[in-house]
This record gives C-alpha cells, sequence and structure tokens, in this order.
C-alpha cells in the first residue's frame, strides 16, 4: 500500500505541484484578490528569515500589514528584516528571536506578545525535515518539536489574543506529502523502527492537517486552514532533501509562487467566505486522501492527538504562564 501511495502522490506531484503546475493553476487566479490594503493588521510569521516564509513576509509587507518576523537565527532574520524593509518601504517590521522546536521558549514569547500586541493573522510556516533521529535538549525528536508540537504550542497560546480580532485566522504551511500517511499517534516521537526523515516529515505534516480540522470546530470566530506550497526551490529543500533537488531542480516552483496560496489564505477576503479547516493547493480547497490509499484515522485518533499534544505542552509550561 505505501509503494501504491508513493507512486499516486509523486505521479500527481509532477503534474500539479511543480512550477508549470502553478503556472496551470494561476490562469484561474483573481488578481483582485491580492489587491488589498491590510494596514493596521498584525500578522506572524515563523520560518519567516528565508524562503516561503520571507516571501509571504514581503507579499503582506508590500500591502502595508505590520509584520512580526519570529525566527531562531538572529543574523539572519536581521538580514531579512532589512531586506523586506528597504523592498517595501514599510517600516512596521517587527523581530522576534525564537526557538519554534523549544516549547519552553514558545510560551515565554508567548505570554510577552501577548502583552505587547494585537495579533489578526498567525502563519505557522517554520519547519524542518531532520534526516537522523535528533533529540533536543528537552529530549524531543527534533522533527516533532518543530513541525507538530511548536506549531500545537505557538497556537494555542495565541488564541486568546486572536480571539479578540474580527476576521482572525490561523494558516499552517504543510505539505501535499502529508498524503501518503496515516495518522500515527502511537510513536509521536519516531523511536522505534527504522528512521526515515522524509516519512516522519510526512506524518508531521498529516498532524498538521488534523490539527487544524480540530482547531476548526472548537474555535468558531477564527478561521483556520492549511495548505501546500508546491515543490518549491527553497534553501530547506536544498538541504534537506539534496536528491530531490538535483533531480527536479528545473521545475522547481519559485519561492513567490510556494507563498502565493499563504497570501491569499491571509490577506483575501474571498478565502474567509470559505469553511474553516480545509486544507488548500494553488488557492483552493483539496482533499486531504488519495483515492483508496487508506490514509483515514478514526476519529477518536484525531482527538487523541491534541490530548497527547496537550499534555507535552504543559509539561514545558511555567506556572506564571497564562493561558
Amino acid at each position: 500500500m505505501s509503494w501504491y501511495r508513493n507512486t499516486v502522490w509523486f505521479v500527481k506531484g509532477l503534474r500539479e505541484y511543480t512550477r508549470s503546475g502553478y503556472e496551470s493553476a494561476s490562469k484561474h487566479f483573481n488578481p483582485a484578490d491580492l489587491a488589498v490594503n491590510v494596514a493596521g493588521k498584525s500578522f506572524l510569521i515563523t520560518g519567516s528569515n528565508s524562503g516561503i516564509g520571507k516571501a509571504t513576509a514581503k507579499e503582506i509587507a508590500k500591502r502595508g500589514g505590520t509584520v512580526h518576523l519570529v525566527c531562531r537565527n538572529k543574523e539572519r532574520a536581521e538580514d531579512a528584516k532589512g531586506e523586506i524593509v528597504t523592498e517595501t518601504g514599510n517600516q512596521n517590521v517587527f523581530l522576534h528571536i525564537v526557538d519554534i522546536s523549544n516549547p519552553k521558549e514558545i510560551w515565554k514569547f508567548a505570554e510577552q506578545f501577548k502583552n505587547e500586541h494585537k495579533l489578526n493573522v498567525l502563519i505557522n510556516n517554520a519547519g524542518c525535515m531532520v534526516n537522523n533521529r535528533e533529540l533536543t535538549e528537552d529530549g524531543l525528536e527534533k522533527n516533532f518539536a518543530t513541525n507538530t508540537l511548536g506549531t500545537y504550542v505557538l497556537t494555542t497560546a495565541l488564541l486568546p489574543l486572536l480571539e479578540k480580532e474580527a476576521d482572525a485566522r490561523v494558516i499552517t504551511v504543510s505539505s501535499g506529502g502529508m498524503l501518503v500517511q496515516k495518522l500515527n499517534i502511537s510513536d509521536l516521537q519516531s523511536g522505534s523502527g527504522m528512521f526515515d526523515g522524509t516519512m516522519v516529515y510526512a506524518q508531521n505534516k498529516r498532524q498538521q492537517v488534523v490539527l487544524t480540522e480540530q482547531w476548526a470546530k472548537t474555535h468558531r470566530n477564527i478561521h483556520f486552514s492549511v495548505m501546500h506550497p508546491g515543490w518549491a526551490d527553497t534553501p530547506a529543500v536544498r538541504s534537506s532533501m539534496p536528491d530531490f533537488y538535483q533531480k527536479m531542480k528545473s521545475s522547481l516552483r519559485t519561492e513567490a509562487q510556494g507563498a502565493d496560496t499563504v497570501v491569499w489564505l491571509a490577506v483575501s477576503s474571498e478565502a474567509a467566505k470559505l469553511p474553516s479547516g480545509l486544507f488548500f493547493q494553488d488557492r483552493q480547497p483539496v482533499p486531504t486522501h488519495l483515492l483508496l490509499a487508506s490514509t483515514h484515522s478514526p476519529p477518536g485518533d484525531e482527538e487523541k492527538l491534541l490530548e497527547l499534544l496537550e499534555e507535552f505542552s504543559q509539561k514545558f509550561k511555567s506556572p506564571s504562564s497564562g493561558t
């Protein structure tokens, strides 16, 4: 079954996820959707010093939004901030140095952020694909800590701030790779069996889809969405998937093309008219399962995922942190 899933997914990817797939889909885009001014609105983007995160930040800054860059590397983040301010002329770009694989750091940052800023849109873009099993200083498997737990903690911590705003949105950058994975809650930290970083990443991305669907059910005042940017030429793809990059580099999307749907979900009025909790590709909601791929999981597992992540997150929350 895994062979079938992977083959069907790759054929689909060649048709839809490449630059030509974007060019084909974009023929149906309405340019007016992004002809907006978002001055006065506040956007927080994780992993925004390069790739899709930086491309998203630029597009939002161009449209007047206040942009909060949440990055791990201070030097690269400062370079990105300078580039965004210079290119867009928008001075309302702020930098926060946070390691999204460190839940204690996220809680601390979120508490401070809530006291000092408002927030209209949260964009969970930070992610990693570590190909060998590595543990963080907290003993967490690094992919899980960044992609799943970090996304969960930051979103949960900022929900009260988002709830205060009309038209609040949460967008999570997932991956079409999740289509080859069925949710597995029995081994969240990939401690058993052979470690395959690509499949661990895909499992994390499935978990992000499930989180989005579950949040949409319980937080009706916020519009949640999750999306696949396609196969884009980013520093992360080059470093984490060098073989894939070498084979596909002439067909990969640009960073801006990968970011297009993130920007659309963040700023367009059209996106907010669609139901909360959907998975998007090229400005369209798309199925979260391949036909006949047997990746559906029992609803109980999806609810249990949130319970397990809540247990993890509470372990790292300082007694002084509110919710």
